[in-house]
């Protein structure tokens, strides 16, 4: 396993972790609709990077569009829930179109997905 894809690991587990505390602050908290979003998307991603990276380390998929799609997982689940998180909190969000954005980068990682998957292996 390269170190990009063990930097990819540390990362999606902080995520994985950031969701569980949106999760609780979205349980306890008066009105942090948003929080409940922002969490369901970390945690539905972060576990989704770990799996595409260890598939791809594995072989069973083409190693750099598996590689891709887990950085996608990554920086777009960040992008949605940053946006989010920064709406509730701040008022404002992380940028103009920092959430579409996201949303937009998470469909193209799971099509990137699917190209690795139907990919020669290595």
């Amino acid at each position: 396993m390269n170190g990009l894809s063990r930097l990819l690991i540390c990362v999606a587990a902080v995520m994985g972790a950031c969701g569980v505390m949106l999760a609780a602050g979205a349980a306890h908290l008066p009105d942090a609709t948003r929080l409940a979003a922002a969490s369901s998307m970390l945690l539905f991603h972060a576990p989704a990077a770990i799996a595409t990276i260890a598939v791809a380390d594995r072989a069973v998929i083409h190693a750099k569009f598996g590689i891709a799609a887990a950085a996608g997982f990554v920086i777009a689940a960040s992008l949605f829930a940053g946006d989010l998180v920064l709406r509730q909190y701040a008022g404002h969000g992380l940028f103009p179109m920092a959430a579409p954005t996201g949303g937009t980068l998470l469909i193209l990682s799971w099509l990137a997905l699917a190209v690795a998957a139907m990919w020669p292996k290595r």
